[in-house]
């Protein structure tokens, strides 16, 4: 019964955890603007929801391609849009696991009834 209440939660939990790293890995790669020949890295996510990876992999972002001379392929405009949406998607999921808590407490309390 208490499966058929949290389903859904776990794949909720891996997204949102997801979601932080990627936040850091951006807020990484904007504090790298100005480091010579850095490459901007980003975090594959349909591994780690889909396939069930225990761990979070960070990959280098060789299609964003470098206007400068020194290499360096980060666009901070870019970073800082990428940190928006991120945002929002951490939040909308932090939001929907609460929600789902408040639903299970609701349940609990209802059965004591």
């Amino acid at each position: 019964m208490l499966g058929k209440i949290t389903n859904g939660t776990d794949l909720l939990k891996r997204a949102a955890d997801i979601s932080l790293a990627r936040q850091e890995v951006i807020a990484h790669n904007a504090s790298n603007v100005d480091t010579p020949r850095y490459k901007r890295k980003d975090i594959v996510f349909k591994d780690y929801l889909l396939k069930g990876k225990s761990d979070i992999k960070i990959v280098e972002d060789n299609s964003a391609l470098s206007n400068r001379l020194d290499g360096n392929n980060v666009d901070i405009e870019r970073e800082m849009a990428e940190m928006a949406k991120n945002s929002l998607r951490y939040n909308v999921l932090i939001q929907t696991i609460a929600g789902r808590i408040n639903n299970i407490k609701s349940v609990i309390n209802e059965g004591r009834r």
